[in-house]
């Protein structure tokens, strides 16, 4: 089929869909979305419980498949660790999801009707996406206060209105989220004097602030003290059941903090899922301890 038979055939689908709901009143007309029914942009539906499903995602560079036919699906309110050794895809992976690269084929979708591959990388961040990169990005000559204001700003095109006067709820939301990155005593300090530690939890409250659904975590305590790490734990365990969260991580120890026993990992190889599961039986799983684990 067409890319342009494709798209007047989901204009049409819509059509149907709006005609459908206006005589039943409900927007799937008593019936859950399916994956890969188009629905309003920006409204993805979680009501079968499911944050992010990629199916069977390829990705090729020049003859190297970094992704291999990869299928992973994460719950909503999920804290999914994902390990692997270097070059298992997972950093293609996320940009998959947030639309950085476009898989040579496969599906993507955020709920069940929210199709990631026909959005673009701002668009995908608007829907309630936030990704978080290594290394900490944030407004270093601003105050701590000031980069978390920066980040509520409802209209980003207009830098101007940055700092117009705060709401009561808005002085609250930022006060909540100070306290939850464990920097209400640094709220008027400069970004650049944090710690290296200090600094990824601010660039992680500044994510929070746009409010995402879904939260993507790359190696987040890569360079912390051990306090730090510790600290992240309670922090991302704190997050769970009010965000959906993939977090990337080396450290087993902090993976062991985050999954205490009883949370699923996923452990990539060459592209595609070696193996899922406990932290316990991924460990004991020969596969992975010959191909990671045992490196």
């Amino acid at each position: 089929m067409t890319p342009d038979l494709m798209e007047e055939g989901a204009k049409r689908r819509q059509a149907y869909e709006a005609r459908k709901q206006a005589a039943t009143g409900t927007e799937s007309g008593g019936r859950q979305a399916g994956f890969g029914r188009v629905s309003k942009f920006g409204v993805p539906d979680f009501t079968q419980g499911v944050a992010l499903y990629l199916d069977d995602i390829t990705v090729s560079f020049d003859g190297f498949k970094a992704l291999n036919a990869l299928t992973i699906m994460v719950n909503v309110g999920e804290l999914r660790c994902i390990i692997g050794p270097n070059g298992a895809g997972k950093t293609t992976m996320m940009d998959c999801i947030t639309g950085k690269t476009r898989p040579d084929s496969g599906r993507a979708f955020f709920g069940s009707t929210i199709d990631l591959l026909r959005l673009s990388e701002p668009e995908i961040a608007q829907i309630g996406i936030g990704r978080k990169f290594q290394k900490p990005t944030v407004y270093e000559e601003l105050s701590v206060f000031e980069n978390l204001e920066l980040a509520l700003a409802d209209d980003r095109r207009v830098r101007a209105s940055l700092f117009s006067r705060l709401s009561g709820a808005q002085l609250d939301r930022i006060g909540e989220t100070l306290t939850t990155i464990h920097l209400r005593g640094e709220a008027q300090r400069s970004a650049g004097l944090l710690s290296h530690g200090q600094k990824q939890w601010l660039e992680i409250g500044m994510l929070l602030m746009q409010d995402p659904k879904l939260l993507l975590l790359d190696e987040p305590v890569a360079g912390m003290t051990d306090e730090e790490t510790e600290r992240t734990a309670e922090l991302f365990l704190s997050l769970e059941g009010k965000h959906s969260l993939v977090v990337v991580e080396h450290d087993m120890k902090f993976v062991d903090q985050l999954t205490q026993g009883r949370k699923k990992v996923t452990v990539l190889h060459e592209g595609s899922v070696l193996a899922e599961g406990l932290l316990s039986e991924v460990q004991s799983n020969e596969k992975v301890v010959e191909v990671y684990l045992g490196r």
